[in-house]
């Protein structure tokens, strides 16, 4: 059987998402120079942002939690009552930020979704993540939503399974290579990566270059004619 189920993700791949959040780590360094470097700074927000993950999950609720640990951390709980409201207000603002897809992607959607089942798979907070993509007006194209904890070789088994003839006639396409294509290629998917030009530490990881089931794309828009390429060769 050919590819019949088409995993995509959300965030930085059909719109823009890790630009906002250094946005919002360039304002939280500016309100704790007092207190640290930015270099430090950088440093501490990382460790306690993946330090929370497990309590907190993905996302922008999360992050601003982590902000306030930080900020309150590095300050040896000095800092004003002024800097937590405007952390406060930094974080609604990502929970508010306009979400427009890229060029091309209604388009690239409208092509895939005539011919695939399209499930949109992503992490983050359930509420945010259904809210920017009611926002987006990208959602008559897929067939289901899953809003994840994390993606692992068990999630896209799952999925791909409940929606389709399991992982090995699905494709998964991210801008992750730690959570899009990794874990898609081990549960025995196809996996394509379409980079953004920020990536969080986190997510980043070796591509498996040499195997098989992968590519790399430069965008969304190419995404058809490299389905259709698997198609003719299998």
């Amino acid at each position: 059987m050919p590819i019949s189920v088409l995993g995509l993700d959300a965030d930085d791949t059909l719109w823009h998402n890790e630009t906002f959040y250094r946005m919002t780590r360039q304002r939280f360094n500016e309100l704790l120079a007092d207190f640290a470097d930015a270099e430090t700074l950088e440093a501490e927000i990382e460790a306690t942002e993946k330090r929370n993950l497990g309590l907190y999950g993905y996302g922008a609720k999360g992050f601003t939690l982590s902000m306030l640990e930080t900020a309150l951390a590095v300050s040896q709980g000095q800092v004003p009552t002024h800097v937590i409201t405007e952390i406060l207000a930094a974080g609604r603002e990502m929970m508010r930020h306009p979400v427009e897809p890229f060029p091309g992607v209604h388009e690239a959607l409208e092509e895939l979704s005539a011919q695939y089942k399209l499930i949109l798979i992503t992490k983050g907070d359930l509420f945010h993540q259904e809210s920017k993509l009611a926002a987006s007006g990208l959602g008559n194209f897929f067939s289901g939503v899953e809003i994840v904890s994390e993606k692992k070789a068990q999630t896209y088994t799952r999925i791909f399974s409940r929606h389709g003839a399991g992982p090995e006639h699905a494709a998964m396409a991210g801008n992750s290579v730690r959570s899009d294509v990794l874990p898609a290629l081990e549960a025995g998917s196809y996996a394509v990566l379409i980079p953004y030009h920020l990536v969080w530490a986190h997510e980043d990881a070796p591509l498996p270059t040499e195997h098989p089931r992968f590519a790399e794309l430069p965008s969304l828009a190419d995404l058809p004619r490299w389905l259709a390429e698997v198609a003719d060769s299998s």
